[in-house]
C-alpha cells in the first residue's frame, strides 16, 4: 500500500507541475499573440489543466488516507482517552471507506457512460448501461473524456483499497495487535 500510494502521489506531483507549466507557457504566449513572431497561446490548455487537476487529486488521496492526513480535531480528541481515540479513529477510517467506495462506484457509472466500447451484453455485466451513441470530448482538442475517467478511477480505486487497508489498520490498534 505504501510503495503504490507514494508512486500515485509521486505521480500527481509531476502532473501538476506538467500543467502549471503549460500554463505559464500559455500566458506567456498570450503576450506575444500581437508581435507575429508565431507565439501564442497553448490550445486547449484550460481543458488540459481542468482534466489533470481532477486525476492528481485522486493520485493524492491513497497517500493523504494511508498517513492519516485528513482533517481532525485535535482540540478534542487531544483530552480524550486513548480508547475512545482509537473508536472514533476507526469510525472515521469506515466512513472514509464508503465514501472512497462511492466515489469509486460512481467513476465506474460515467467512465461506462463515456465508452461506446463493447456488445450491449458485456456492457451489463460490466454496469455501464446503455452504449452512448458517440464519444463525448473536450471541445478544442478533441479529447475523449473517458481518458481522465480511467485515469481518475485507478486513483480513486487505490484510495478506495488503501481505506480498506487502514480500516484493517485501526482495528488492530484498537485491539491491540500488532500488524
Amino acid at each position: 500500500m505504501k510503495r503504490l500510494s507514494r508512486r500515485l502521489a509521486q505521480f500527481g506531483g509531476v502532473l501538476l507541475i506538467a500543467l502549471a507549466l503549460v500554463t505559464v507557457a500559455s500566458t506567456i504566449g498570450r503576450a506575444f499573440v500581437g508581435l507575429q513572431i508565431g507565439l501564442g497561446p497553448i490550445p486547449g490548455d484550460f481543458e488540459l489543466v481542468e482534466a489533470g487537476t481532477g486525476v492528481a487529486v485522486f493520485c493524492f488521496l491513497p497517500w493523504c488516507q494511508l498517513n492519516g492526513g485528513h482533517v481532525t480535531v485535535d482540540v478534542i480528541s487531544s483530552r480524550l482517552p486513548d480508547r475512545v481515540n482509537a473508536i472514533l479513529v476507526l469510525i472515521g477510517n469506515v466512513f472514509v471507506f464508503l465514501f472512497a467506495f462511492v466515489i469509486v462506484w460512481r467513476l465506474w457509472m460515467g467512465f461506462g457512460e463515456q465508452v461506446t466500447w463493447f456488445s450491449q451484453t458485456v456492457r451489463d455485466v460490466l454496469g455501464f448501461g446503455y452504449k452512448p451513441f458517440t464519444n463525448n470530448t473536450t471541445y478544442i482538442l478533441g479529447l475523449p473524456f473517458w481518458y481522465s475517467y480511467a485515469l481518475a478511477f485507478f486513483g480513486a480505486l487505490s484510495f478506495a483499497l488503501t481505506s480498506a487497508f487502514t480500516v484493517w489498520r485501526a482495528l488492530n490498534d484498537l485491539l491491540g495487535r500488532d500488524q
